[in-house]
């Protein structure tokens, strides 16, 4: 996997930055051998990034053992954070500010039109309650992360101690939790002997690519990164994930980093945000009859539809082993019932 061509003698040492333990790791890496021999090939494979712990789960975890170690190191008593009704990262902020003990302060976009009653009551929003933390909703097209930095200074205003976190926990603090995974998942290919070819993931507010493809690049690995984008189109995204990797990178004293090492499809985004497009629903049925797994209408199926769609086009070889980086969101199902159910009944 390492690329001889590249240095890899100096190493960066996340060590330097404050962290907590929030997150089962390594996640379990396992092969989808029932859904290989369906679709003919290529070998995929899994990253049970579900499987962080925390809350049920979730990409977000990782980025948070190091958001909310900068905001103890910055005796914060209060995260605040956005995204939209449904967002998994709100709910693993909600509770990995519990396991802390801090107060958590939630913006909630209204991003997604026309859904049932009870989407802004059920799924993660249950859970967001269900942790205390407070929450304010907001109309779609506002800029939130300006929102949310408005309200968080009328917090410490009031006297609170507030710690911003970006939606999605993504900003350079954020993606170290996947520079930390870029470094998981090379040891667990040396330890399996099984060199991967491709990750193919989702990719929305950009931490979790750019952090995964940072801690590939600053190792030295030459393992392409493809980020199936979930909400905006492919020159936006890579804009934004090129941005936040460079970031990254100079923050932890890596390499420099070229735009055309930033891989993103979005054929696969649908209508728009949360709104499962046929793909999606294909996507959900099939890895969950297949392989068990559950996968969430917003991320990860669009993910997921994008790595069925690549091998039904012959994108990668027979012969590829493709690791699928599954970042979790299942709690989300339940907001989506009556559609999921529709789709089960015609099927």
């Amino acid at each position: 996997m390492p690329d001889a061509n590249v240095d890899t003698s100096i190493k960066y040492d996340l060590n330097q930055f404050p962290r907590v333990p929030l997150c089962h790791q390594p996640t379990p890496i396992e092969a989808m051998p029932r859904l290989s021999e369906h679709l003919g090939g290529p070998n995929l494979f899994i990253k049970r990034d579900d499987c962080t712990g925390l809350a049920s789960g979730g990409n977000k975890t990782r980025k948070l053992e190091f958001l909310v170690g900068d905001a103890l190191k910055q005796n914060a008593d209060m995260l605040v954070t956005q995204g939209a009704v449904q967002s998994n990262h709100v709910r693993q902020t909600a509770a990995a500010a519990c396991k802390m003990g801090l107060k958590c302060h939630g913006l909630l976009e209204r991003r997604v039109p026309d859904r049932a009653d009870d989407y802004e009551e059920t799924g993660n929003v249950l859970l967001d309650k269900l942790f205390g933390a407070t929450l304010e909703f907001r109309p779609s097209g506002l800029d939130m992360n300006a929102e949310a930095m408005a309200v968080t200074e009328k917090l410490r205003e009031a006297g609170h101690h507030p710690y911003f976190i970006p939606g999605g926990g993504s900003n350079e603090i954020g993606a170290l939790g996947y520079v930390s995974c870029a470094q998981e998942i090379i040891n667990q290919s040396q330890a399996m002997g099984t060199n991967f070819d491709w990750i193919v993931m989702a990719t929305g507010s950009t931490g979790t690519q750019a952090g995964l493809v940072a801690g590939l690049h600053a190792e030295g690995a030459g393992l392409p990164v493809m980020g199936v984008s979930v909400r905006q189109k492919h020159d936006f995204q890579v804009n934004a994930v090129h941005g936040l990797t460079a970031r990254t990178l100079e923050k932890i004293g890596g390499p420099t980093i070229g735009k055309d090492k930033i891989l993103v499809d979005d054929n696969y985004v649908g209508e728009g945000y949360g709104l499962p497009a046929d793909s999606t629903l294909n996507a959900i049925s099939v890895a969950a009859q297949y392989e068990g797994l559950l996968l969430d209408p917003v991320y990860s199926a669009k993910g997921f539809a994008g790595l069925l769609g690549m091998v039904t086009a012959d994108f990668f070889k027979p012969s590829d082993n493709v690791l699928f980086l599954h970042t979790g969101g299942s709690v989300a199902l339940f907001a989506y019932e009556t559609l999921l159910a529709e789709t089960s009944a015609t099927t």
